[in-house]
């Protein structure tokens, strides 16, 4: 059987994207969707996304991390995911889609998609980290320097230990730059390993950073491994409203598998 697929990326967090509205994708085969994200014997990619007809909203997201399971929200992806919708002809300049956290709003404009996210109202702060979902639950941490830093092994020991265990959780490690930038390194569970960029994860640290007092900014800089990605946001009361993913979203290339 061939596969018609497109291949898209947000600083360096790429996808396979596939044109599911006909329902012709075998969406239980885990196998499948793990060959395709494999760098080796597949395409490639952090994740795979297919785009669905809703009934009632401009498309549907439904997104497999690379280990073929079906995973939480994926912020990149969501914005990967907008930008194939452009290109297939299913939006123009905005966009109302379904996602597995719930409805997200979308603008797209020279390439760089704005990208609504879930409201935060629960921010866990504690001595040497915050825990926090925005769409996928996230551990934050400051370091000194990340530069050198292990992410795949110091990442590996926060994702399966205590308090997380078996359900896992992303590991973001920062690094302050100026008051309204940082700098972040990720890992991502289901990858298993570093990715370049991580858009729920770059708002979990967005966010985090204001709670802690760490930027009295609302519009912060993130700079990842992949490139530069910003999160706008409102705060009241403790509670992150109105909270925005901004950053490009690029097509690669596409072909048949």
């Amino acid at each position: 059987m061939q596969q018609t697929f497109y291949k898209y990326q947000g600083t360096g967090n790429d996808f396979v994207m596939i044109d599911n509205r006909q329902q012709t994708f075998d969406k239980n085969n885990t196998k499948q969707v793990a060959f395709l994200c494999d760098r080796r014997f597949g395409i490639g990619a952090d994740g795979l996304i297919l785009l669905e007809n809703h009934p009632d909203y401009d498309f549907k997201m439904v997104y497999y991390n690379a280990d073929g399971n079906e995973s939480t929200m994926c912020g990149n992806g969501g914005r990967c995911l907008v930008a194939f919708a452009k290109q297939m002809g299913v939006i123009t300049d905005k966009a109302i889609f379904e996602a597995i956290d719930g409805l997200h709003h979308a603008t797209i404009e020279n390439g760089i998609v704005h990208l609504q996210m879930l409201d935060v109202d629960v921010v866990e702060k504690y001595e040497n980290h915050v825990f926090l979902n925005t769409g996928s639950p996230h551990h934050v941490q400051f370091e000194s320097q990340i530069e050198d830093f292990d992410i795949k092994t110091k990442g590996a020991g926060i994702r399966y230990g205590a308090p997380y265990n078996e359900a896992g959780t992303n590991v973001n490690f920062v690094q302050k730059v100026s008051d309204a930038v940082f700098r972040v390194r990720t890992y991502e569970r289901g990858v298993e390993d570093e990715t370049l960029s991580c858009g729920t994860g770059v708002t979990a640290v967005a966010i985090a950073m204001h709670a802690t007092g760490e930027t009295q900014d609302n519009h912060v800089t993130l700079n990842v491994e992949g490139g530069k990605l910003e999160v706008r946001f409102n705060a009241e009361n403790g509670v992150y409203n109105d909270v925005w993913l901004i950053g490009p979203a690029t097509y690669v290339f596409e072909g048949t598998i």
